[in-house]
């Protein structure tokens, strides 16, 4: 998406020409004035002779002015020759050939004179040349003799033209001739070869010369080359050798130059023109040649590299660019370089030229004529064509060096004077007039214009006007009486006013007013503020898929006042609207889009008075299609050049050319990537291996994807060689105690390099430097039997084919195989961190204990018992890993409040070894988690009730739990209230302190250690947004009031407290018998009935007990928790560091419900009872 700035804004004549913002002011033609040359030939004038001859000069004066020639500075008559005419009302002269002649005739130098009663203008020298093409003297060339990697230049010698001809090297059969930094054209036409190679006999070479009048091209003899050579096979292959010289026998030499000859040369350049350096080296290998300024830098935004870094083009020369330039040629056999002194002249160049001179009588006034140039120019004045020291005196004239004062001027000093300002390389020739003329101010513009202007822009009113003496200007605006200029207004010598930023208040009227001593004269203008058309959502770049539907967006506010037309370009073309097409005010919209939609798209947005134009892109993207015709050429040993041709890009640019290959032997019909090429080749030189049947095919790839392969090529095979590599990833380990498997990656069809491909295997002690052991295997692995346990082998494996062996391959070292460690760790310590870590020490074992490879030292532990009564846990074994040989570590990750038992073993790859001395340890309690389905309920607005459920890892022996809460309203929060409970209650009710506040309430579990983790809720949303809970309390209130509610609920009372006295009565004959007759374990001599609190935990794999109590609803009873702490150590080790900080998190696999009992000391309680059930 980019936002183009629009043309100039369409505005009135009156508004808006911003040329010649300080231009001199014109005498208007109804007023007498002096002739002045309008148009004119240029100075080195080269005509076709084909045509007739054309010499311009056209001028203007009142009266209208009178013309005549000279030739060679001799008057010319035009009269008298027949084919000489001149122009009416013009001074052009036409030279007409059609009715015979020769151009050549009129060469010369001519120049115009205008005149009219108040003076003569003149016209530049103009030299009349007729170009010329001669033709190529013919010659007989010998063929040119020389030797492979000697350098050669080729001379063109072209015919001398006017202008100098194009000069162009070309095959006889007019191929052009490739040039590179080895073969190249020197500015001079001549064609150098830093070094000759056999290739360069393939072709022969013929200078060309375009001329340019006459359009034709002139062909010089073609040279024919003969090289002498070392090597007299052109191997194609070797054009993208290394070391291309050395393989073809060419000595290698250092760097020479053949342009320019010697160290040291100079140049001359004039000023403004362009500096062009060049050097051309010979060498072997073809040198590089660089550029370097003595004592700077070169001039970055002038210089240029061409002719493959040969030449350096300076553009636009000033005196700067004068000094010492050097060129380096460099190769790997030595450098050179040559300086080229650079001196800079210049034909002269205006300072000051000068300019008409417009007096009134009596006025002073001065011409000055101030140029430069090196040498320093001289200047000559002239008055009406003559020297002016033979011109009549003037005593009102003073002549100064470069300037002519005028003092008190009179009608009778009217003229047209001439400064000739030269020197050796060139002159410049300027016409000035005096006019003395006595007028009042006039406007030369129509009056009372109105012109619309566009906010914010900068504009300009033009108040063209004239008189003499200069009038003086000065504008106001809507009548007032300050002058405009200064601030955001300027007035410029011509009378134009600009205002340099438009805003709403600058509309209005404004009066343009010249003085001077002969009167006045105004003009007005009324300006009008409209507001720009800006496209404010613009058209955005997109890249879609062919068929898909694209949408372009163009919204566009303007001034109401003006009419909008919105329109699209293509391309930068007017967009037809087709049938796949919809234009609407503010979008385009391009259905199933076709490759052909891809452009520019450009939204226009225009009124009368201004536009607004923004641009995107649609780029429409396809797969390419499949490259085909592939060609296989300059066959080689190890190479192959293979060609194709790329199939369409459908619009997305190939990147890259994918060339696979398949091989017939080891994996017939399996493509394999051979290289990739950038997309801007289509021919490449293939490296192949030997002893391949090679086919290959080519994909391209372009952003979107990649094309089908392309029909294969037809097949080439390579000749046989012995392997250059040996095969890659070559191991040695035992698989058994008493063997040692040596393996090792197989080699692929293309590292082969010839049949029966197989290897030899060797092996021996690495202590002992016994001789080695060998054998030929044919796959990729070999088992050595009767080996010792655990020693180090050193190994080789070596390819071979038919044709030879590979390298002598690289020394491994393996192992043979490990046997169990023979040791346990002794004198294992145990210190308990916390609740839930421990860190173990152990004396190491010894080294040839280990028998293999000690991978690590290993704890297994498991869960004994619990310390909470009655708990059924988990002795499911786990174990930590201590990797390395170390001698202590850290085990996390346990249970709380437990028994645990533990036991160390030494692992090598084998597997572990014998098991120490079983230690055992208990951990401590902790604290508990965070209570379960904490809920808080508001039935009404008056109460707030909280519910919670047994933590689900106590942890050790709850005591209790904390509640704390706050009042908040908004930002305001109240003091905290803190509650705390036995560890039997799960409810707690509380009336609220007023109906608008919320509370935030914090519950967490207690045991001896401390609190646990705590959780946290809110109290439901204010009043306002608790309406319907407030209704149904209301509605429960009504019903509570009929009478057949009471007696409903007086009768499941009185049920209630029958089965409570039942209860009552089992429990004091004999406890739980229902529990303790059908459990099939005794839970033993102590009573659950703990005086310090403490509550039974049932596993979560307890099944209800046969005659167990049940509630009124038919399912176990549940009080507290719902699992068991046998599962927290099924997730694995635990991670603590060596200090035993703690950095695991508990890790719980629920699989069932869990049971939880409790039996509290105070049996008469019914609600105990009722606990005791469970």
């Amino acid at each position: 998406m980019a936002r183009q700035q629009p043309p100039p804004w369409v505005h009135a004549a009156f508004l808006l020409f911003f040329l010649s913002l300080g231009g001199a002011i014109e005498i208007p033609m109804d007023l007498t004035q002096p002739p002045t040359i309008t148009k004119q030939s240029v100075k080195d004038h080269i005509v076709d002779p084909r045509d007739n001859i054309l010499i311009e000069c056209e001028a203007k004066g009142n009266p209208a002015p009178s013309f005549h020639w000279t030739r060679n500075s001799r008057f010319f008559n035009i009269a008298k020759d027949p084919r000489v005419s001149m122009r009416r009302r013009s001074g052009t002269l036409v030279i007409d050939f059609r009715s015979g002649g020769r151009p050549e005739e009129y060469e010369g130098e001519y120049q115009c004179f205008a005149r009219n009663k108040f003076g003569t203008a003149l016209s530049n020298r103009i030299r009349l040349q007729v170009s010329k093409s001669p033709l190529w003297p013919k010659e007989n060339l010998d063929p040119v003799v020389v030797q492979e990697g000697a350098p050669l230049t080729l001379q063109c010698n072209p015919p001398p033209g006017l202008p100098s001809p194009v000069i162009f090297w070309m095959s006889s059969s007019m191929e052009p001739i490739t040039q590179d930094k080895r073969v190249s054209q020197g500015h001079n036409g001549d064609l150098y070869f830093s070094n000759v190679m056999l290739q360069d006999m393939q072709t022969d070479y013929s200078c060309n010369a375009r001329f340019h009048f006459t359009h034709t091209i002139q062909q010089k003899n073609p040279f024919t080359l003969k090289v002498l050579t070392n090597h007299p096979y052109n191997d194609s292959s070797l054009r993208n050798h290394p070391d291309m010289y050395s393989a073809r026998g060419v000595a290698e030499r250092t760097p020479s130059f053949m342009y320019p000859q010697g160290t040291s040369s100079s140049q001359m350049v004039l000023r403004g023109m362009d500096l062009l350096l060049e050097c051309i080296a010979s060498g072997v290998p073809t040198p590089d040649i660089a550029w370097y300024k003595k004592g700077g830098d070169l001039p970055s935004d002038k210089a240029k590299f061409e002719n493959f870094n040969k030449a350096l083009r300076i553009t636009n020369v000033s005196e700067e660019d004068s000094g010492e330039y050097f060129c380096l040629a460099s190769n790997k056999m030595g450098s050179i370089r040559h300086t080229i002194s650079v001196r800079v002249k210049a034909a002269p160049y205006w300072l000051d030229e000068p300019k008409n001179l417009i007096l009134a009588p009596g006025e002073d006034g001065r011409l000055v004529c101030r140029a430069n140039g090196n040498p320093k120019p001289t200047v000559q004045w002239m008055v009406n064509g003559e020297p002016l020291q033979s011109a009549p005196p003037n005593p009102n004239r003073e002549v100064a060096g470069d300037t002519i004062i005028f003092r008190d001027t009179q009608i009778s000093s009217r003229a047209v004077y001439q400064c000739n300002t030269s020197n050796e390389h060139g002159y410049l020739l300027a016409n000035a007039f005096v006019s003395v003329l006595d007028v009042p101010p006039r406007m030369l513009s129509p009056r009372n214009q109105f012109i619309r202007v566009i906010l914010y822009n900068r504009t300009r009113l033009d108040c063209p006007f004239f008189g003499s003496p200069i009038p003086t200007l000065r504008w106001f605006k809507n009548g007032q009486g300050s002058n405009l200029d200064g601030g955001n207004y300027h007035v410029y010598e011509n009378g134009s006013l600009e205002i340099k930023m438009i805003r709403k208040e600058d509309q209005g009227i404004y009066t343009c007013v010249a003085t001077n001593i002969l009167g006045k004269a105004e003009n007005q203008v009324r300006l009008e503020v409209k507001d720009p058309t800006r496209i404010y959502r613009m058209p955005e770049d997109q890249v879609a898929k062919r068929g898909t539907t694209v949408q372009l967006e163009c919204r566009v506010k303007h001034d109401p006042s003006l009419k909008l037309t919105v329109s699209w370009l293509k391309d930068d073309e007017p967009l037809y609207i087709g049938n796949r097409m919809k234009k609407e005010d503010d979008s385009l919209t391009i259905f199933g889009v076709a490759e052909r939609d891809q452009g520019s798209y450009t939204c226009v947005a225009s009124t009368e008075l201004d536009q607004d134009l923004a641009k995107a892109y649609l780029t429409v993207l396809g797969r390419p299609d499949r490259p085909r015709d592939l060609e296989l050429t300059d066959l080689a040993e190890r190479s192959v050049r293979l060609t194709w041709i790329p199939g369409d890009d459908n619009n997305s640019p190939i990147t890259d050319y994918v060339i696979q290959f398949e091989e017939d032997q080891f994996q017939p019909g399996v493509w394999h990537d051979h290289s990739k090429f950038p997309g801007s080749v289509n021919s490449a030189i293939l490296q192949l291996s030997p002893y391949v049947n090679y086919q290959f095919r080519v994909i391209a790839v372009n952003e979107v994807g990649s094309s089908h392969p392309s029909l294969p090529s037809e097949r080439y095979r390579t000749s046989g060689a012995p392997p250059e590599s040996n095969p890659s990833d070559v191991k040695g380990e035992g698989t058994r105690k008493n063997n040692m498997e040596i393996t090792w990656t197989p080699m692929n069809a293309t590292s082969a390099f010839g049949p029966n491909l197989r290897y030899i295997v060797k092996w021996r002690r690495r202590e002992t430097r016994e001789t080695w052991n060998n054998v030929t295997v044919w796959g990729s692995r070999y088992v050595v039997g009767q080996t010792p346990v655990y020693v180090p082998y050193e190994i080789r494996v070596q390819a071979e084919n038919d044709f030879g062996k590979a390298p002598e391959p690289d020394t491994v070292i393996g192992y043979s195989g490990e046997d169990y460690p023979r040791a346990a760790p002794t004198e294992v310590k145990i210190r308990v961190l916390n609740s839930t870590a421990i860190s173990l020490q152990w004396n190491r074992v010894y080294s040839d204990t280990v028998q293999g490879q000690l991978r690590e030292y290993r704890a297994y532990y498991w869960r004994e018992s619990s310390l909470l009564k009655n708990l059924w846990v988990s002795q499911k074994r786990q174990q930590a890993s201590f990797p390395g040989d170390r001698p202590r570590g850290v085990v996390s990750r346990l249970f709380p409040y437990s028994n645990y038992k533990l036991e160390m073993v030494v692992v090598n790859g084998r597997g572990d070894g014998p098991r120490s001395e079983t230690k055992e340890f208990t951990t401590p309690e902790g604290v508990p988690s965070a209570p379960r389905r904490f809920r808080v309920r508001q039935p009404n607005l008056e109460t707030i009730n909280l519910e919670w459920d047994h933590p689900e890892h106590p942890n050790g022996i709850l005591i209790g739990y904390t509640l704390k809460y706050v009042a908040f309203n908004g930002t305001k929060v109240g003091k905290q209230m803190v509650e705390n409970f036995s560890p039997n209650q799960t409810k707690f009710s509380m009336q609220r302190a007023d109906p608008v506040s919320r509370y935030r309430f914090t519950l967490s579990a207690r045991t001896q250690v401390g609190s646990g983790e705590a959780v946290t809720e809110e109290s439901p949303a204010p009043p306002n947004e608790a309406t319907p809970t407030a209704a149904y309390t209301n509605n429960q209130a009504d019903i509570a009031t009929q009478g057949w509610f009471i007696g409903l609920m007086c009768a499941i009372a009185l049920l209630v407290l029958i089965l409570l006295i039942v209860c009552f009565i089992k429990r004091s004959r004999g406890g739980k018998y229902p529990v303790r007759e059908k459990k099939d374990v005794p839970l033993g001599p102590e009573d659950p009935k703990e005086e310090d609190g403490s509550f039974d935990y049932s596993d979560e794999d307890n099944k209800p007990l046969q005659g167990s109590q049940t509630s009124l609803d038919g399912t176990i009873k549940q009080q507290e928790s719902d699992d068991s702490l046998v599962d927290y150590g099924e997730g694995g080790e635990g991670q603590f560091n060596e200090d035993g900080s703690f950095i695991g998190q508990y890790t719980v696999k629920k699989d069932k419900e869990e049971t939880e009992g409790n039996e509290s000391s105070e049996a008469t309680s019914p609600v105990n009872a009722i606990y005791s059930l469970a």
